[in-house]
């Protein structure tokens, strides 16, 4: 996780430079379902990497026990086009994320930030605890779901990994009462934060809707933060955490303050006093994509991992 955040913050780093090339995803929804298949290509000169990612996201796979993220991340050479690399998308898209929340919150959450709040119990849940954990020093984690289960499980099985203590709460307000870093990472359609619930100060990592008719957090928990994206115009054509919001009239396209490339080149500032609540709207990138398998394809060059196909 140390590497693949560090891998993140480089890759921010092309696009404030502007040598990395990230053209809006394209998404075919499947109509009368929350499914969908997305292809995100992107390039990093600084890589000498072209990519792209295939994916479906079936949120419903979940409670059959089926990976709700499927698909492939294909890496070329940039210097005459070859493929030099097929990873899979749904551990690619799993560290990666949750690698792009652990940047925002080294750059965004308080430095003495570590009561920790998650919710949703599923993959992302694991690498945002991981991530978290990468940045900040945790002191306690709490984690909700909509499935209580699941809560439960997580809260037992993950928290030795980490050396932390996990409780289950039985309410998402009761497990964020009190924490300065929130990660929703759920498959909701409405709400699950709300701004009165939000301790002043706090850091969220809002991940789980990606399109625009679904958010996590309420109006009041949008509006009455320092708004970042990873990128502007996703966040205006496919963020609900946001669009729904403006629509209601609470806020204009001026409330996004910036994106992750503002912060890490300094071109914009995040938290500016200890009460900020600071807001981190991730949609997901292909650059990050491109840059966690450039990673993992150095990585098994020189362990002599992964198999090797002649087409």
């Amino acid at each position: 996780m140390p590497v693949c955040i560090d891998a993140m913050g480089a890759a921010f780093a092309a696009l404030a430079a502007g040598t990395a090339q990230l053209p809006l995803r394209q998404v075919v929804r499947l109509p009368g379902t929350p499914n969908a298949l997305y292809v995100m290509p992107a390039s990093d000169q600084s890589l000498g990497a072209i990519g792209a990612k295939a994916l479906t996201v079936f949120p419903g796979n979940d409670a059959a026990g089926i990976a709700s993220h499927q698909g492939v991340v294909l890496l070329f050479d940039a210097a005459d086009g070859r493929l030099t690399a097929i990873l899979d998308a749904g551990a690619i898209t799993a560290i990666r994320t949750a690698a792009v929340s652990g940047l925002a919150t080294r750059l965004l959450a308080r430095a003495d930030a570590g009561d920790v709040a998650i919710l949703g119990a599923g993959v992302q849940a694991r690498s945002h605890l991981a991530a978290m954990c990468a940045v900040r020093t945790v002191r306690r984690v709490r984690v909700w779901s909509q499935r209580p289960e699941r809560a439960a499980a997580f809260a037992r099985d993950v928290g030795a990994g980490h050396g932390v203590p996990i409780e289950a709460c039985p309410s998402a307000s009761a497990a964020i009462a009190g924490a300065d870093i929130i990660c929703t990472v759920t498959a909701s359609k409405g709400p699950v934060v709300r701004g009165a619930d939000v301790t002043a100060g706090a850091h969220i990592n809002a991940v789980g809707a990606s399109s625009p008719a679904t958010r996590e957090l309420d109006t009041a928990a949008v509006a009455g933060s320092r708004l970042f994206v990873d990128r502007r115009e996703s966040a205006l054509a496919e963020s609900g955490d946001f669009l729904i919001p403006r629509a209601e009239g609470a806020i204009t396209d001026a409330h996004i303050r910036g994106e992750l490339a503002d912060l890490v080149s300094g071109a914009v500032r995040g938290r500016e006093r200890p009460d900020d609540t600071t807001l981190f709207k991730s949609l997901g990138l292909a650059i990050e994509d491109v840059a966690a398998a450039h990673v993992v394809l150095a990585r098994a060059e020189l362990s002599g991992s992964g198999t090797f196909v002649d087409f």
